[in-house]
């Protein structure tokens, strides 16, 4: 088995580079006249690990976006487990279905890596590009995924095995309405700002005309002092992702602070600012920004 072994006191420790088996056979086996150059039977020990807890407990907690109107260019889903999961054959345990039952031909973008924050508890489903995009052979060819005006459900099976090989307490549902698509850049000059009140802990909140991507919009954001300094806090979204609220670690100080935001931000169609995610050969392109940032200064008085 592959691991490490190390001193702890008196005893020699194994950890395993990998989790063990629930109800497999082990055998350890020491050979003291390695270590002494000498004679010595080996030592073995073998034993029996325990068996798993066939209860299932794990739910899907939360699938983002979490509105029920959503574009029909939607670039991802977020679907939040509340334990590890077991990773392989995901796209068995997914479906995507019309109002009749149906489903919808292979709305997502198949791949081996399978997108999995490092906790195996965060899933993100990409809705195959190339049937969003105008102009490519999908969308030509199959069709869109999600058709405006139409009802739809995304369904997670229970069957789905978490990281303990023991499957889903139960399915889970979300239903939602498709809107036509959005095919505009994200502009910050659209975003109302709501500063908070000097010498207190009041957040500080952005109000979006759009549900923004609820993995990619915390970390493009930041505030920082008129200097520069990056103030600490906690961030969150709110409101089916229209709202961002920051609340500081300390009161808040009058003075001019900065809002930056990084351009590759995204909305739910995957737009971006300054650049929209599909664009039209014959619209004209708008110019991308020259920087990696944008800032929005505002002012505590």
């Amino acid at each position: 088995m592959l691991g490490i072994y190390h001193v702890e006191s008196d005893l020699l420790v194994f950890k395993s580079q990998y989790p063990i088996e629930p109800e497999a056979e082990y055998r350890a086996v020491f050979n003291p006249a390695v270590l002494t150059g000498g004679a010595g039977e080996p030592i073995v020990s073998a034993f029996q690990s325990p068996s798993r807890n066939s209860s299932p407990s794990t739910v899907v907690s939360r699938v983002y976006p979490s509105a029920d109107l959503l574009p029909e260019n939607l670039l991802k889903f977020y679907v939040h487990f509340s334990a590890p999961m077991s990773r392989g054959s995901i796209y068995d345990h997914i479906h995507l279905r019309d109002s009749a039952g149906k489903e919808v031909e292979l709305p997502f973008l198949e791949i081996d890596e399978e997108l999995w924050d490092p906790a195996m508890t965060r899933l993100t489903l990409i809705i195959d590009p190339g049937r969003i995009k105008r102009g490519v052979r999908p969308l030509e060819e199959i069709g869109p995924v999600l058709e405006a005006g139409k009802s739809y459900t995304l369904t997670i099976d229970s069957d789905w095995k978490d990281g303990a090989g023991v499957p889903l307490k139960q399915s889970f549902e979300k239903s939602f309405k498709a809107a036509p698509s959005d095919r505009k850049p994200v502009d910050p000059a659209l975003w109302q700002i709501k500063p908070p009140g000097p010498s207190t802990l009041e957040p500080l909140t952005i109000i979006f005309p759009e549900s923004m991507d609820s993995a990619v919009t915390p970390r493009s954001i930041k505030v920082t002092s008129d200097s520069g300094q990056a103030i600490e806090g906690r961030a969150g979204l709110e409101d089916q992702e229209r709202r961002w609220a920051f609340v500081p670690s300390g009161p808040w100080a009058r003075g001019g602070y900065k809002i930056v935001i990084q351009t590759t931000i995204e909305d739910l169609a995957g737009n971006n600012i300054g650049k929209a995610f599909d664009v039209d050969k014959l619209e004209q392109i708008r110019k991308k920004p020259d920087s990696s940032i944008v800032t929005v200064a505002f002012e505590i008085r």
